[in-house]
């Protein structure tokens, strides 16, 4: 269960501190607590743990609590030090950590969900949880009294939630590629508006309500930008990872959104650039450079007595063109591409060199990463996933920031 500590080289990418292991099973959910040497983790082998560092600099579980199924989903509010625990069962259970992080009291539980939790946000101000699940639906329920305030049903299962606390915005995500913002009230709720961008499950999202932007990452490998707060529908697309990408955070003061992905893929990515959104998909029967007719395109094959081709799309105009007319490569980070993807041979020419200076960092994380959180004020990300391990990052080398000590200059 000891952690393994590691030396800080001086460089540009995140530094490992250190490795917290102790889980028999998959780790679900870990958060840095604010202020203090510690993690909470929750696990698949249905444990609750709180790691202290000890004057050895190694972290040891000062709580071990075990539950009565898989722990899915975790949300901590620090300056109560109440801690809610989503459970395969559907259930969420409240617990109060004492002063000195030694001991954990049960509050209560809370019939939130039929199936498994997948997120879960408690709000202060309004005393709700809100919470998504594998029973297609998002629910708020009042800590106080523990009873449900009210649901709301989508088609497929809801896989992340966010929550904007000032005016009670969910944002939902779900396995079918949407994300469904909410107006949540008392017991009713009204949909806003559905986003719909992505080509796979919304595996996370993030909020910031200072620019009123949401990101939101995808088993696509994508993460798309919507401009909420701009009123013009605004999005861009970020593509840099190779798999699913399982976490996302966004640092609004130095314009910096950090993803992960299943592969154990970190990116940087710089936002405080003026970038380009990637065009629509035209649609045409036949090639827009050379106007030979896609394969479907009959009368035209017969007319002109050739064999139809293949369609594709140039990602930089967005036109319908044949394999003859993009035959080249390249990436474009101005518009989110990080690597080699097909352009028409005529916006290679048009591509310089200098736009294809990477907008971003990619680093490896060394293990499978399905959820990970981060400490703005202190530059620190901890990262965990189905290896059982649970890692924690020095992050200024490549964030450039730590609100304790000032900004660094990037």
């Amino acid at each position: 269960m000891a952690a393994e500590i590691h030396s800080r080289p001086q460089s540009r990418r995140p530094v490992l501190l250190s490795k917290v292991e102790g889980h028999q099973d998959a780790v679900s959910a870990a958060l840095l607590i604010p202020k203090e040497d510690g993690v909470i983790t929750a696990g698949e082998d249905r444990t609750i743990r709180v790691w202290l560092k000890r004057d050895s600099g190694q972290y040891w579980p000062s709580i071990y609590h075990t539950m009565a199924s898989p722990c899915s989903a975790m949300a901590y509010h620090h300056d109560s030090r109440r801690i809610f625990v989503g459970q395969d069962n559907g259930a969420i259970m409240e617990f109060h950590i004492s002063e000195d992080f030694n001991k954990m009291n049960f509050v209560k539980t809370y019939p939130a969900h039929q199936n498994r939790v997948s997120a879960i946000t408690f709000c202060l101000a309004s005393e709700w949880l809100i919470s998504t699940g594998h029973d297609k639906c998002i629910s708020w329920m009042c800590t106080r009294s523990g009873s449900m305030l009210g649901r709301h049903y989508f088609t497929s299962w809801a896989s992340c939630l966010q929550y904007d606390h000032e005016t009670q915005h969910a944002f939902v995500g779900d396995y079918s590629g949407q994300i469904t913002l909410l107006k949540l009230d008392q017991n009713t709720c009204s949909v806003i508006t559905t986003l719909k961008g992505h080509e796979g499950s919304i595996t996370s999202l993030w909020w910031d309500p200072v620019q009123r932007l949401l990101f939101s990452g995808a088993s696509d490998h994508s993460i798309i930008m919507w401009d909420i707060g701009g009123r013009k529908g605004r999005t861009l697309l970020l593509q840099g990872h190779h798999d699913k990408v399982q976490a996302i955070c966004y640092i609004q003061l130095t314009r910096q959104l950090v993803s992960c992905s299943a592969d154990g893929g970190i990116a940087v990515w710089n936002m405080d650039i003026s970038r380009e959104e990637a065009p629509q998909w035209l649609e045409s029967d036949s090639c827009q450079k050379c106007e030979q007719p896609f394969f479907w395109n009959i009368k035209q094959m017969w007319d002109t007595k050739t064999i139809g081709l293949r369609q594709h799309h140039c990602r930089k105009c967005g036109q319908a063109v044949c394999g003859k007319c993009s035959t080249k490569r390249s990436s474009y980070p101005i518009m989110g591409f990080e690597f080699q993807v097909r352009v028409c041979d005529s916006c290679f020419e048009s591509i310089k060199d200098e736009d294809r200076t990477s907008l971003a960092t990619f680093h490896e994380g060394k293990h499978n990463i399905s959820h990970m959180s981060m400490d703005i004020s202190r530059g620190l990300m901890v990262t965990c996933g189905s290896d059982r391990i649970v890692k924690i990052w020095d992050m200024t080398p490549v964030v450039g920031c730590s609100l304790a000590t000032g900004f660094s200059s990037r």
